[in-house]
């Protein structure tokens, strides 16, 4: 084993992290504790993580505000793509997992570490995640992982930090939850079956309004710039909307999808900004950019969710894509106005200067103004040409 041992964790103050920062400073490790916060956490949480932290026998600890970083390499994409996993999923959680592990090892590399560590079973997605972003930019820090290597259950956790003395009743947080400036995820028992619905209790925002009101969005070239006419950057938007629209419980979805390692799993979510901002952005795009521009963009947004889904967000690809969306986004601007009800959300309609269904050019199913009847005809003649062809010729065989 190398001298120095010094080793930075990634430390959530959950159940995993802090049995790897007990059993890692007793190993001999000079344990520096790493939380990354990307919307999740109030400033009485990282209190109580760094509280914790030092119970757990770090050396130090230190949380490093990330929720811009967030926004500005990851969500502004996902808005301008209209990235929804499986035309559900807003990518809450593993698109944090990509900022987390960029900022974690980046401090681990300032300090002088050799070792990092993780909390990552060996069955899900972040051991994934963190890994690969490890390894690329600081292969030479070994990667530990206490739960995966040693195929820890939760119980057999519980009972060795209940033996060094700590006991931050474990048991009573019956649901996983995962909470982030793009959504929070809520995982338990119900989601590791195929038919279960979570209960109204598992999801962290309670019905409180129950009278309908109307927010507007407004979108500068893609990004979300001011709510009601009131400017504020983006993240802030969303998380005020956010504020606003989780008192009407929307947003709430269970999704199924594939796992990197090859395995399904289901997630509950609760993503009301996500939802709202992402269904805004796309109908304000529907309106200000051509058929050509959509069907492109639809195609390589799917790949863009699904790279960085797998981790892949340090590929050159992603780069090449994230030009492609921003490109797109330079007449996505206007306003829309949204309608929060209980339980869900509905779109009324936009205003921009850069409105493609203008009337001056004809109304469908109505009149038109750009073409005579003879032209059309002509059109739809020519249109058309391919499948006659095909089909006159596939008949005679």
């Amino acid at each position: 084993m190398k001298n120095s041992k010094k080793l930075v964790i990634a430390y959530s103050g959950g159940l995993d992290t802090s049995y790897c920062a007990v059993s890692l400073s007793k190993a001999g490790f000079e344990v520096h504790a790493v939380s990354v916060n990307t919307g999740g956490f109030s400033k009485n949480d990282v209190h109580t993580i760094e509280q914790n932290a030092y119970k757990m026998g770090v050396s130090t600890y230190k949380n490093i505000e990330a929720v811009t970083t967030f926004y500005q390499k990851v969500v502004k994409f996902l808005i301008f793509g209209n990235v929804l996993k499986n035309n559900t999923y807003p990518l809450s959680v593993s698109a944090e997992r990509i900022v987390q592990a960029i900022e974690i090892i980046e401090y681990a590399k300032s300090i002088g570490a050799e070792y990092i560590a993780h909390g990552s079973t060996g069955a899900g997605n972040d051991q994934v995640r963190f890994d690969m972003i490890f390894q690329t930019l600081a292969p030479e820090i070994e990667i530990i992982t206490p739960i995966r290597d040693q195929k820890l259950s939760r119980q057999e956790e519980i009972a060795y930090l209940k033996l060094n003395g700590i006991d931050l009743d474990w048991e009573k947080a019956k649901y996983s939850v995962n909470k982030g400036l793009w959504g929070t995820s809520v995982g338990g028992d119900e989601t590791l079956t195929s038919h279960l619905a979570l209960p109204e209790a598992a999801y962290p925002s309670q019905l409180e309004s129950v009278t309908p009101e109307t927010v507007t969005l407004t979108f500068k070239k893609g990004e979300l710039t001011a709510l009601d006419g009131v400017e504020n950057t983006p993240e802030i938007n969303i998380q005020l909307l956010d504020g606003r629209a989780s008192k009407f419980a929307i947003g709430r979805d269970i999704h199924v999808g594939d796992t990197i390692v090859g395995i399904k799993g289901r997630v509950g979510f609760e993503a009301a900004a996500a939802l709202i901002t992402v269904k805004a952005h796309h109908l304000l795009e529907k309106h200000t950019l051509t058929k050509w521009q959509l069907q492109h963009k639809d195609y390589l947004s799917n790949f863009y969710g699904m790279h960085l889904h797998e981790g892949q967000y340090l590929d050159p690809v992603m780069r090449d894509m994230e030009a492609f969306l921003a490109n797109s986004q330079e007449s996505v601007t206007g306003s829309v106005e949204v309608e929060l009800k209980p339980y869900h959300f509905s779109i009324n309609g936009i205003q921009s200067e850069y409105d493609l269904m203008n009337a001056k050019f004809g109304s469908y199913g109505e009149i038109n103004n750009g073409w005579t009847a003879e032209e059309a005809k002509g059109f739809i003649k020519i249109n058309g040409n391919q499948n006659k062809i095909h089909q006159q010729v596939n008949s005679e065989l």
